[in-house]
């Protein structure tokens, strides 16, 4: 625990990282390559270019790409219909997003990259 951060903080983190290893426990029952995952695991970081619009538009980009509905629902419709790609995808979406919440990153804030729901991001008092 770095100097300034709550227990609560810490907790929180330690559950994203729960879900992010739980999620790759997973993933080998989809029937789908690792290659897959390690390929596709930064795609949602791919909204970040949205930045170049300002950052409004950024944040909001990025936030559409790094909530647990998207992820959640892939997994769901994966299962639905017993489509192992599908829950694959939502699972390598789950990962990316649990990862990011596990070191700290949250949802952005429209005034500016570094501010987060959590916190600004390299700020250790908020983190």
């Amino acid at each position: 625990m770095t100097t300034g951060q709550r227990p609560i903080d810490l907790l929180v983190r330690v559950e994203w990282a729960a879900v992010a290893l739980l999620s790759f426990w997973i993933y080998p029952l989809t029937g789908q390559s690792w290659v897959l995952l390690v390929i596709l695991l930064l795609a949602p970081d791919l909204s970040m270019l949205a930045y170049l619009a300002g950052p409004r538009a950024g944040a909001y980009v990025h936030n559409v790409f790094h909530v647990l509905f998207w992820p959640t629902f892939l997994i769901g419709i994966g299962i639905w219909m017993t489509d192992g790609l599908i829950v694959a995808l939502g699972l390598i979406w789950l990962i990316h997003i649990a990862i990011d919440r596990s070191l700290g990153w949250g949802l952005k804030l429209p005034t500016g990259f570094q501010d987060t729901h959590l916190g600004r991001m390299g700020d250790d008092v908020n983190r």
